[in-house]
């Protein structure tokens, strides 16, 4: 299929109001598999179904991989807390990755240090079987639940919810109408998750490993006191190009 295809979906993309319509529309045709196909594919999307979801894939870091009707949708945004955290996983070194999803954090770990044992631990039974389509190792429980507390890893990553439940009403109609909730909602600060992977993380990581998370808006300053109390010294918050809170990156001492 070719440009009228090309041109007819990115006039209907935009008309749904996509953001993105010339590069949801160019996914779209060069992956449909005939014109019945694409047609299904922009109705589904004209009614908000993720881009990701309509088409089975995502990209992230550069990687193609599977996403399964249902899972949360991995944010580009995210794919900086997976370059910091390959840089901090050393070669044989091990790497669980918390609230997985679709194993998008742990897949690009365990690409840039193969030699890495990198696990990923979901509490939804269907996100972790996208996660093992994705080569990654995951376990369906309740956060670090199943793993040992032996202090032998070096880097733990979460994207736990971290949205503050009076804030979800806030987000996208697209997100609210499609998007699993238990992915999204942190509690009344957004909070309830990521504290409990401070916590869990403080008593799994080695001496001078890293944890990694994703956070939002001003998340970095509630988090001192949980974050010291689990073992974490030095703490680094990093932001996105429009200065808007991405994660932190802390440092258990030694």
């Amino acid at each position: 299929m070719g440009g009228p295809s090309l041109a007819r979906a990115v006039e209907r993309l935009v008309a749904a109001g996509c953001v993105a319509a010339e590069e949801e529309a160019a996914a779209f045709v060069a992956a449909a598999r005939d014109e019945a196909t694409l047609d299904a594919w922009l109705s589904r999307r004209e009614q908000g179904e993720p881009p990701g979801w309509i088409t089975g894939t995502f990209v992230f870091c550069d990687r193609v991989l599977q996403l399964t009707p249902g899972v949360y949708v991995p944010r580009y945004q995210t794919e900086e807390l997976a370059r910091r955290a390959a840089a901090q996983l050393p070669p044989g070194g091990w790497a669980l990755d918390l609230c997985t999803g679709a194993g998008a954090v742990a897949a690009h770990l365990a690409a840039q240090v193969p030699t890495a044992t990198v696990i990923g631990v979901d509490i939804d039974p269907v996100a972790a079987a996208c996660a093992r389509g994705n080569g990654v190792p995951a376990v369906v429980a309740d956060l670090a639940a199943p793993v040992r507390r032996e202090r032998r890893f070096d880097v733990v990553t979460a994207v736990a919810p971290y949205v503050p439940t009076p804030d979800l009403q806030l987000l996208p109609a697209d997100v609210q109408r499609y998007e699993p909730r238990v992915a999204l909602d942190g509690g009344d600060d957004g909070l309830d998750h990521v504290r409990r992977v401070v916590a869990a993380a403080g008593q799994l990581l080695r001496p001078g490993g890293w944890l990694l998370i994703e956070v939002g808006g001003d998340q970095d300053r509630a988090l001192t006191e949980p974050l010291a109390a689990a073992g974490f010294g030095v703490v680094t918050p990093w932001w996105d190009e429009d200065d808007d809170l991405r994660g932190i990156a802390a440092q258990t001492t030694g």
